[in-house]
């Protein structure tokens, strides 16, 4: 028997979903109290993991609010949590880094419809601070924080045996990305998906870089461009956001999808959490200094 003939093809259909490792169990049962003090988004914000499917969750003293929740690891210490606001029109997405190592937390709140010229538009909101300790007062002033340590930095990501894509970081508040992976050239080659970034000006899109600890970063990418440009002409994508918590000591990430897929003027929510494998990629160098189309 061929293992690899037999679930190949049924592998293949997880798309971005096949490396994702399973789901973390670890912080069931457990209360955090978190103090956001710094950026956009800043309060008390409370988890409380009743089981390993539910939290409830309050922000700034908001009653209570039940909902199932997606955990996942990318070192011993740090967690990536990832759940919808149940009910909430536009859809909202809410999106923790839980450093338990240095007891820090970073906070990506992205939501749809505040933009009314691009009601599929999602716009990302950030806060950092620290995990409380009962009796213990949080002496340290360090955060997780923005950073432009990744740029000069290309990367293949593979997320499935067949699912593979170049990200190349060259700007504190950008990336470019090409499909097939690992091709030197400007311009994408032959696949589905490649084909139709030709119609647009550039791959660039906006991007969050934040920094957890020395080979930790938080990446966060929203295809905005695309949106605007080619709206559900991008294979019935929308203007999906992208997190992925990279661990580079180990070239490996966990990640989530959160968006909007139109597949013939019908809309279905986007929700998946997300494994990848990184490997090193040379790139012509272009893709690092070619102007940003979309800035003056």
């Amino acid at each position: 028997m061929n293992l690899i003939e037999k679930y190949a093809a049924e592998a293949a259909k997880l798309s971005i979903r096949q490396y994702c490792p399973p789901r973390c169990f670890e912080l069931a049962g457990k209360k955090l109290e978190l103090v956001l003090d710094t950026n956009e988004e800043t309060g008390d914000f409370i988890l409380d993991f009743k089981d390993n499917d539910t939290l409830e969750w309050s922000f700034k003293g908001s009653a209570p609010k039940a909902e199932k929740y997606e955990l996942r690891k990318t070192d011993d210490l740090i967690y990536l949590l990832s759940f919808n606001v149940a009910g909430k029109e536009p859809r909202e997405n809410l999106t923790f880094v839980l450093d338990l190592e240095q007891m820090l937390v970073t906070y990506l709140r992205c939501s749809l419809g505040e933009n009314p010229y691009y009601p599929y538009l999602i716009e990302s909101h950030w806060g950092f601070g620290y995990i409380a300790e009962k009796g213990k007062k949080h002496t340290d002033r360090r955060r997780h924080g923005f950073t432009g340590d990744v740029v000069g930095t290309a990367v293949k990501w593979t997320y499935g045996h067949n699912t593979s894509t170049t990200h190349i970081y060259h700007d504190p508040h950008w990336y470019r990305i090409g499909y097939p992976a690992g091709e030197k050239k400007k311009r994408t080659g032959t696949s589905a998906m490649g084909e139709i970034m030709k119609k647009l000006p550039s791959a660039d899109e906006p991007a969050y870089y934040v920094k957890i600890k020395e080979g930790v970063y938080l990446v966060s990418i929203t295809e905005q461009n695309i949106e605007k440009i080619l709206a559900d002409g991008f294979m019935g994508f929308r203007s999906d956001t992208l997190c992925f918590l990279d661990n580079y000591n180990h070239l490996y990430s966990v990640g989530r999808g959160f968006g909007t897929v139109t597949t013939k003027g019908v809309d279905r929510e986007l929700f998946v959490m997300i494994g990848k494998y990184g490997q090193p990629v040379e790139v012509d160098e272009s893709l690092f200094t070619d102007p940003i189309p979309y800035l003056v």
